[in-house]
């Protein structure tokens, strides 16, 4: 079962990899942002199996659905905000004209349509593959990763997280007599 993880994982990493929207030199932080979410997809398929209690059939089946759900809610992040990105350059520039914005806003109410849909029925396709049981664990996993992701990024920017600054836990203050 470890070897059929460890396989599962390089394969997500290997399609991660190739699935990477091409980026500048100049932008390393694009690389670094894909190579962040390769390892959230590594570390949920790492405990994907034992977590919801799947058999080898069944993680062979739902990997690429939940691969699926994972990649489309990054693209329509991605597409949201580099929607919001030209509309505030538009803005911005002073010379923005009523068809320009008009076909951003456009284009941000037809993404704000597909966000739901898209991703109910990647949702709907990772429960269809599992018991009900499966379903909440699952829930349950991905809510656990997003609450760590919502750790890290607060702690790399200097801000307290659930457990206080830089990871250390806050102290309740005592009681006075």
């Amino acid at each position: 079962m470890k070897r059929l993880a460890a396989g599962l994982i390089l394969m997500v990493s290997a399609t991660a990899a190739g699935q990477e929207p091409a980026s500048s030199p100049a932008r390393p932080a694009g690389r670094h942002r894909e190579e962040a979410f390769r390892m959230v997809d590594a570390y949920i398929v790492s405990n994907l199996q034992e977590s919801l209690g799947l058999t080898d059939e069944q993680l062979k089946a739902l990997l690429p659905l939940v691969m699926r759900l994972h990649h489309d809610r990054r693209e329509l992040v991605h597409r949201r905000l580099q929607n919001l990105r030209e509309l505030r350059r538009l803005l911005a520039s002073g010379a923005a004209t009523e068809a320009q914005v008009e076909q951003r806003l456009r284009e941000a109410k037809r993404l704000e349509n597909d966000e739901p849909t898209t991703l109910r029925r990647d949702r709907e396709a990772v429960d269809a593959a599992l018991s009900p049981l499966q379903q909440a664990k699952f829930r349950v996993l991905e809510a656990e990763v997003e609450q760590k992701i919502r750790g890290l990024r607060s702690r790399m920017r200097g801000r307290p997280g659930p457990r206080g600054r830089r990871g250390v836990p806050t102290r309740e203050p005592s009681p006075q007599p």
